[in-house]
């Protein structure tokens, strides 16, 4: 059973972890380089270890250490118990759920051992918006493709927000990083996937007119908010689609676009 250690210095070296949790870039750089990732809540964490992720240290505040006994009894990482005005101090803002954990990264998977298996992969260019790849990963867990790739230049999955967004499903959903942008996606292609970008341009097919859930292996292309795919990614493309708009809307934040268009690959037409 993990020891619990309460804690009431916030510049205490063992809470280093979880310093500065709102500083977008620091922490960009910061938790890639020391191989770690900050889960937070309970649904969350408990995703996390089920997921084979091992636990560094857990941060509670006093009334969550029986929320999350049953997790405690199974550690050997230590529990430092603080007060929430501690912990705000630490991470700097107030933590609502009361529980975080910093977890250990796993090696990422290489693009072509993760795309032997799979069928239906979702592809991101340059989406660099947290909130959106979580909302992107979730869909993808719960319509059921099998795997994600990511640009060079796409965020971090494991960056709290986007854990905090998909609900932990960046844990179900394997992922990897292509090492070169667009000429990458030549290897997705001799995997035997059909690359399909989408786009709101009117000249693109309508996704139900491609009928995507009827190919063998599909691609699906997705670019960043605002600047969609560029024009490169599109030229990589075997096709370009797009969702069907009515009463003159012409497109939709990426993480909708993404749901609807996860569903019409994976199971036909989007209703």
């Amino acid at each position: 059973m993990a020891e619990l250690i309460t804690v009431e210095d916030p510049a205490d070296p063992r809470l280093y972890d979880y310093t500065g949790l709102t500083d977008v870039e620091l922490r960009r750089r910061r938790e890639p380089a020391e191989g770690l990732f900050i889960a937070e809540g309970e649904k969350v964490i408990r995703r996390a270890t089920d997921a084979g992720y091992e636990m560094r240290s857990m941060l509670l505040s006093a009334k969550w250490v029986d929320v999350m006994r049953d997790v405690i009894d199974e550690l050997t990482a230590p529990v430092y118990v603080v007060t929430p005005d501690l912990a705000e101090q630490v991470t700097g803002y107030h933590v609502h759920r009361g529980a975080l954990a910093s977890m250990q990264r796993k090696p990422l998977p290489a693009a072509g051992e993760m795309l032997a298996g799979a069928r239906r992969v979702a592809v991101m260019e340059a989406v660099n918006d947290h909130t959106n790849i979580g909302a992107i990963f979730r869909s993808a867990a719960a319509l059921g493709m099998d795997a994600v790739l990511l640009s060079p230049d796409c965020a971090d999955p494991l960056y709290r927000r986007s854990v905090k967004v998909s609900m932990g499903a960046v844990f179900s959903v394997p992922y990897a990083r292509l090492d070169t942008w667009p000429q990458g996606l030549e290897a997705v292609r001799e995997a035997g996937f059909t690359l399909l970008a989408l786009t709101p341009d009117e000249q693109a097919r309508a996704l139900d007119e491609v009928a995507p859930h009827t190919m063998d292996r599909v691609a699906l292309m997705l670019g960043a908010e605002g600047d969609g795919l560029s024009r490169r990614a599109m030229a990589a493309a075997d096709a370009l689609v797009r969702i069907p708009m009515s009463h003159g809307v012409d497109s939709l934040n990426v993480g909708a676009a993404a749901a609807v268009a996860f569903y019409a690959v994976a199971t036909g037409r989007p209703r």
